[in-house]
Parts: C-alpha cells; structure tokens; sequence
C-alpha cells in the first residue's frame, strides 16, 4: 500500500496525537469533572511543529488544487473526482487512522487544523473531509469490531468516502425520534433495515454508510442501533440529491432502505448503544464545523483584503483588529457554538467592502457568505445549542 503524502512530509517522531489541553488533563483521576471553567485555555493560535507542518502543507495544497476548480464545482453543484483522489492521496481522509489501517496515523488536533485550511478556500471541501474523519472513521475506530476495523478503515483511509446517516424527514433537532426499523432475523444471522434518511452528507461520493436504526421502537431512543450499509447492497437507493444555497459541491442526499439485509458482524458496537455512539461523534463532529466555520471567516476576509489592497479604484477602508490570543477573550467569547455567527459576520461584511465586486460571482465572496448559512443549521442548529446550554446551567445553578 503506497505511503500517504502527511506519512512522508511529517517525520514519525512528531506524529503523535496532540491535545490543545495540558498534559495529564485526561488522565483517569481527571475523566470525571464536569467542566474545565478552573483550566487556562491553551491560545488558540498555539499549535504543536506537526500541526503546523500539516498547516502549512493543507493550505498549499488548497490554494494549489482546490481554489482552481472552487466555483467550478459550485456551480455545477457536483465535487471533481480527481479533488477526491487527491485528498486520499494527501492522506487527509485518514487523519487519525492508525497507520497499520493505512491511515496517518495523527491526533485530533491535525483533523482540525486540516478542516480549517480546506475552509479558507472551499467549505464544500471542508465538509466532505470534516464529515469522513470525525464521524464516520472515528465511529470505526471507536465502536467497530476488530473485523469491521480490518475491512472498512483501510478502505476509508485510502480510496472509498463515507457517509453518517441519522437524519430523517421528521427527525432533524430531535435526532432520537427516527422511524427507521431494524429487524433481526430469526436466525439472528442478518438485520433487514426499512426507512429513509434525509440531509446525509457525502452520499454521492459515498461507498460506506453508517446507518442509525431502531431495533425496538417500544423502547425509544434506547432501542436505536447503529449499522454499517454498503452501497451495493439491495433494496438501498440514492433517492435525491439537494439543491441547497451554499456548500453546493458538496452532496447532500435522500436515502431509502427497502427491507435492506445487513450481515450481523455489520452490527457498529451493541444493539441498543445507538444513541450514546451519536452523542459522543456529533461531539467531536461540531468541533469540525466550529474549525470550518473559522476557516471560512479567514478566507472571506482575506478574499477581501486582498481585492481592497490591491484594487487602484478604490482606497481601503477596513477597521481592522491584531489578532488576540483564546486565553486573552472575555469568557462569553470562548464559545464554539459562536463559530458560525461570526462566520455570517465577517463573510457578510467582506461583501460590503468589496462593493459590487463582491456581489457577483466572478469571485468568491459571495460564496463564503452563502456557505456560511449552514454553519447554524448542521450537526445542531445554534437554537438548539443554545437550549443545551441553558438546561446545563439550569442543572448546575438549580437550588436543591
């Protein structure tokens, strides 16, 4: 199996998992605290030499082979199969996979660093990579069987896209309320699944699907049931594929299981965990769409400094602030479910810059701020987030 680009440009001695948080933080004595209000936040700019290798690397790469073919895409609605392949090849749809699966075997912190750098250029991008890495191989290396493992991580690493399908068209915030069944077959040999999955991202480049199902409605959400579904298997459809306002490259599709029979060892963990395995990924998944929505910021911002530096019509006239580092932000700041606030923010305010130049299509302006739109609706609305937040509050500032 050829070595991936990250494998050969990062020496293995700094490829090791990198934690933004102090040494010994996740440590077993630690696991159980609720909260890390008492903890100085590491600056947000600070990253370790892999990181920023892996920075510098992403970004060429963006600029190089992505921002050529950015409106392209956007405007054919489809992503380019060779962006795909080089992205396998890059080695950035393996960030995390252990290098015996044929992954590149680093930390969560380079997922993030490389979800933020395709964001700069083309969100669209970003997502299809943020999607494969922290849903749906971290699903895989989380909750799967040493032989889901062995067969499905090192075609994820290297050449087959995946897809996270919970979504359905009446459970969208309330993602517990899904209607699609599983039943076991007598033998208890196979699952035969029926339902309809709806907003799954990746679905048209995808091979590999992780399926949520419920094996027993009578017991709600403790019923549900994750599965892995191949997209040659019968009775499984590509029913429609969106047509959405922004991040129009990157697919969002309609599924349909008719009475699709899925093998028992395509079980992911244990009947019933469904729902616990969904938290914990969507976890990790927003994450991954608080670094796009920050890479988009950066990009629509730079988009415009450039165009108001080095238009000879027009003098600059942007208000623009240093950098402040994480730590140095007022708490109320600190906030990921803020990302794609400021993300409209800023890509709505590079238009007005730019004028009727950033109007238009002919650049990318106008993009960033259609693609930003998604940042409050996917992996959790910001209304829902906000609701989150204050039953949290609420149960810890209660009185008994």
């Amino acid at each position: 199996m050829a070595t991936s680009a990250l494998r050969t440009a990062i020496p293995r001695g700094l490829r090791r998992p990198s934690l933004l948080l102090r040494p010994g933080l996740l440590s077993a004595q630690n696991t159980s605290r609720r909260h890390f209000s008492d903890v100085n936040p590491t600056p947000i700019f600070h990253l370790t030499e892999t990181e920023e290798m892996l920075k510098e690397s992403v970004g060429r790469f963006a600029r190089d082979v992505v921002l050529p073919k950015a409106r392209e895409m956007d405007e054919n609605e489809m992503m380019d199969k060779s962006i795909v392949e080089q992205l396998f090849e890059q080695g950035l749809m393996g960030v995390e996979v252990e290098e015996a699966y044929g992954g590149s075997g680093m930390g969560f912190g380079a997922v993030v660093v490389a979800i933020e750098e395709l964001a700069r250029i083309d969100p669209s991008v970003s997502v299809l990579v943020d999607v494969h890495n922290t849903l749906v191989n971290t699903a895989f290396r989380t909750y799967g069987s040493t032989l889901l493992k062995k067969k499905y991580l090192p075609k994820l690493a290297t050449g087959t896209v995946g897809s996270f399908c919970l979504s359905e068209p009446a459970s969208g915030s309330d993602a517990f309320a899904l209607q699609t069944k599983a039943v076991k077959s007598e033998s208890g040999g196979s699952y035969k699944i029926t339902g309809q999955k709806m907003w799954i991202t990746n679905a048209a480049e995808s091979e590999i699907f992780i399926v949520f199902a419920n094996i027993a409605p009578e017991r709600g959400y403790k019923g549900i049931t994750a599965f892995v579904v191949e997209k040659g298997m019968p009775g499984f459809n590509i029913a429609k594929k969106e047509k959405k306002l922004g991040i129009k490259a990157s697919s969002t599709c309609v599924l349909t299981f008719d009475d699709v029979e899925v093998p028992a060892d395509n079980l992911l963990g244990k009947e019933g965990e469904g729902y616990k395995y969904a938290i914990s990924l969507l976890n990790e998944g927003r994450i991954g769409i608080a670094a796009q929505m920050t890479g988009l910021a950066l990009g629509a911002w730079e988009n415009a400094v450039k165009y108001e530096c080095n238009s000879k019509s027009r003098k600059p006239e942007l208000k623009l602030r240093p950098r402040a580092h994480y730590s140095s932000m007022p708490s109320e700041r600190r906030k990921p479910a803020r990302a794609s606030q400021v993300a409209q923010k800023v890509s709505g305010s590079a238009i007005e810059w730019m004028g009727g130049m950033g109007f238009v299509r002919e650049g990318l302006a106008e993009k960033y701020w259609r693609d930003s739109k998604i940042g409050a609706i996917y992996e959790g609305t910001s209304n829902i987030q906000l609701q989150t937040i204050a039953k949290l509050l609420q149960k810890e500032y209660k009185e008994q």
